[in-house]
């Protein structure tokens, strides 16, 4: 049997909607201003403009309505009209049709659009629904742009990780409050005074995120695209990306192969998630590997469809989906390796757990300032509930097990870089960081001053034998007798 493809367009003309909103009007009924010769150019104006802003109410609630019969065709819709405002042109196109379909069976058609600029009705309103306003203009530029970030009037725009003033700004914050509005309306959610956030997440990992006053001192919108459609060392190591070098990207394949456990730091925005993707990517498709977001925001599946992935998405506010039961399932799905997207406070001991049980080659990230930090944080993070361990031999057993390997990311001159690889050890009740690998500002290169310990050597020989055989000649391990 041949599947049928779902078209927004057709779907919308099956529908039998009986209500009032469906009402054709007439050109007399709308604005035949005319007739009404006693009432000056100013009431004229109020009266066209409220029967234009109501035209546009019964053409966005239309919208709302046309969801598709499917859960899928529901999702597939409303990621239509997500793209749509976020400036995608073939999603625009289609979201147009249908405004011009929607018109005609109003018989508006002919009437001339209340707003200047536009020359048809079905223009103006799609303007009012879907358009961005000023924001339009930076898209038409989305060449390399990251983020959009809009507080109050003010744009910002976010290129090589730099956060930029647009050269644009919103005529009033009211125009940011209705492309809020539109974005919530759209997705079945709100923002109102009893909840003044929202967020909204797309197919391709393009993320918007929305807080209005009380909330924030400003409304505010921030979208986030996904850019990148490459995931490899390679990729990371190639001139136009400059993350890392060849001879990085030699060792962390080593290290990935060899199965360290692997912790990620960095500012937001500085390419942690991109960095974990590349490595992910260089594991074994066969491999198990289980990934616990509180948003998917990875989208291994996606990236990686031949990969054995098993993907959580937990929600902290429900006990029954929290991060904690993800680790406990997540556990009896025989995982050989964890990403676990950031450890927090409430499944730091459960990780620890993880990686200490013989799911060795996990990934994580954590909040911190710099890598010196990380087995202090995390300790502290699983001494919070209470259960009365000594923190010392539980930051041992931290920098022996979960630590193994730090990188550290952060954006210089405009490109993300690994500016740190190092190893711990623990040491004489110490925790001990050697560099293995740092970014140096003055050569715009990278310098390699440490060396594998001996204890990392005999586990990279055990699991990659040619790859020790190359860390040895890159100056990583000792030699024999040397």
């Amino acid at each position: 049997m041949s599947e049928e493809r779902f078209s927004i367009i057709t779907y919308m003309h099956e529908c039998k909607t009986e209500n009032t909103a469906m009402r054709p009007y007439t050109p007399n009924e709308v604005f035949n201003v005319e007739a009404r010769g006693d009432e000056d150019s100013s009431a004229q104006y109020t009266h066209e403009d409220a029967v234009f802003n109501q035209t546009v109410e019964d053409i966005r609630s239309e919208l709302v309505i046309l969801r598709g019969r499917t859960e899928a065709e529901k999702q597939m819709y409303n990621e239509t009209l997500n793209r749509a405002i976020l400036g995608y042109e073939e999603d625009r196109g289609k979201l147009l049709a249908i405004i011009h379909d929607l018109v005609s069976k109003r018989r508006l058609s002919g009437i001339p659009p209340r707003t200047t600029g536009y020359t048809t009705l079905p223009e103006a309103i799609f303007a009012e629904i879907i358009g961005l306003n000023v924001l339009e203009l930076v898209l038409k530029q989305k060449e390399g742009l990251e983020e959009i970030q809009v507080v109050g009037r003010q744009i910002f725009e976010v290129r090589g990780g730099m956060a930029k003033p647009s050269a644009y700004i919103l005529p009033s914050i009211r125009e940011l409050e209705r492309i809020q509005q539109n974005l919530v309306l759209f997705n079945n959610d709100t923002m109102n005074p009893r909840k003044r956030w929202a967020e909204v997440v797309l197919r391709d990992g393009s993320r918007v995120t929305m807080t209005g006053f009380g909330f924030t001192a400003e409304p505010t919108l921030t979208i986030r695209f996904y850019t990148v459609k490459r995931f490899s060392l390679a990729s990371l190591a190639a001139a136009e990306l400059e993350t890392m070098d060849g001879k990085m990207g030699k060792l962390l394949l080593s290290l990935i192969r060899s199965y360290f456990n692997m912790v990620v730091i960095g500012p937001t925005n500085s390419g942690k998630t991109n960095l974990i993707k590349a490595i992910i990517a260089e594991m074994d498709d066969n491999e198990r590997i289980i990934t616990i977001e509180s948003r998917f925001e990875l989208n291994l599946k996606r990236d990686f469809p031949n990969k054995n992935i098993v993907e959580y998405e937990i929600d902290e506010e429900d006990p029954r989906h929290s991060g904690q039961q993800a680790f406990k399932l997540a556990l009896r799905q025989s995982p050989k390796r964890i990403c676990h997207a950031e450890i927090r406070d409430e499944d730091a001991n459960l990780y620890v757990r993880a990686c200490t049980r013989g799911h060795e080659g996990s990934i994580t990230s954590v909040h911190v300032s710099q890598l010196e930090d990380v087995p202090d944080a995390i300790t502290d993070m699983c001494m919070l509930d209470g259960r009365g361990m000594n923190p010392l031999r539980l930051t041992k057993r931290i920098t022996e097990y979960v630590t193994q390997i730090g990188l550290e990311m952060a954006v210089v001159q405009g490109k993300r870089k690994i500016v740190r690889i190092v190893e711990y050890r623990y040491e004489n009740m110490e925790v001990h960081v050697t560099n293995l690998a740092a970014y140096d500002k003055s050569t715009d290169g990278w310098t390699f001053p440490g060396k594998l310990s001996v204890h990392a050597s005999r586990k990279i020989v055990k699991a990659d034998r040619e790859g020790h055989a190359l860390l040895t000649k890159l100056g990583f391990i000792e030699k024999e007798g040397g």
